[in-house]
């Protein structure tokens, strides 16, 4: 699949993969609601200019030393205008390789975790895919251009909100948020034919796998918050989930949903 292996490890509160790529990851919340757009707030007005997309270009450029990216994904990569999704003190650091925060003690990730993940998925251009885990919006806009459709699920609605309103305002239509427990899924829209997840759970979350479709990927971040965890990308072939373990990782833990306000 061409992904270098690394460790992630947690660097004064992000997730980083050695030397500096960073993940973030969030707490789902019980429910499946979908985010209305007319709810949601006005996402910044910010245009994609040679500047910015010269910026891009040079961030693509070093994530392709570390990650071996097919030209589908780092066409998705180019095209995405990651400032869009940081908040407007941080637009002069959009295009650099780290996290930055977004509110509510999260970050959007790191291009090059977003890049390694994503490129482990190997879409080809009809799936629907679950995100567990929305934050910014960022990896599922990447998604987006990879896929037919992106049904993703965030804990905090304040951040669903910001994220479905950053994805319209951009015209990325093929992608939902719900707020919800990233545990349980989406039952209703299941099976998907992959599923990326932004934080670790103990073990592997078995309502999730289920609701992988037969010949479906998915790539999660397995182990105890306080022990080795390991990326692993799992197969699903008729009733066996093949595992491929991609490296030793740290990652924020996967916390189980709790009630949140409508």
């Amino acid at each position: 699949m061409g992904i270098h292996r690394g460790v992630i490890t947690i660097v004064l509160g992000a997730v980083l993969w050695l030397p500096s790529f960073a993940c973030r990851g969030n707490a789902p919340s019980p429910r499946g609601s979908a985010v209305s757009p007319s709810a949601s707030p006005s996402a910044p007005a910010l245009q994609d200019t040679p500047a910015t997309a010269a910026r891009r270009s040079s961030l693509v450029s070093s994530i392709a030393f570390h990650v071996r990216l097919s030209p589908r994904v780092e066409q998705a990569l180019l095209t995405v205008p990651r400032h869009v999704f940081v908040p407007p003190e941080y637009q002069g650091e959009a295009y650099s390789d780290e996290p930055l925060p977004i509110g509510e003690g999260q970050t959007i990730s790191q291009p090059t975790v977003v890049a390694m993940m994503t490129q482990a998925l190997d879409l080809q251009g009809n799936e629907t895919v679950l995100e567990v885990g929305t934050g910014s919006g960022y990896q599922a806009a990447i998604l987006s251009r990879l896929c037919k459709r992106v049904e993703t699920v965030e804990l905090l609605p304040s951040l669903a909100h910001r994220a479905q309103s950053a994805l319209r305002a951009i015209g990325y239509d093929n992608v939902t948020v719900y707020v919800g427990d990233g545990y349980e899924g989406l039952p209703p829209l299941a099976p998907f034919d992959a599923i990326v997840i932004t934080a670790a759970p103990p073990e592997i979350p078995e309502k999730l796998v289920r609701q992988l479709r037969d010949g479906g990927r998915m790539v999660v971040p397995v182990g105890p918050r306080d022990d080795e965890q390991h990326l692993l990308l799992l197969h699903k072939v008729g009733t066996e989930v093949r595992r491929t373990d991609l490296g030793a990782v740290r990652f924020v833990p996967m916390v189980r949903g709790r009630r949140v306000p409508d």
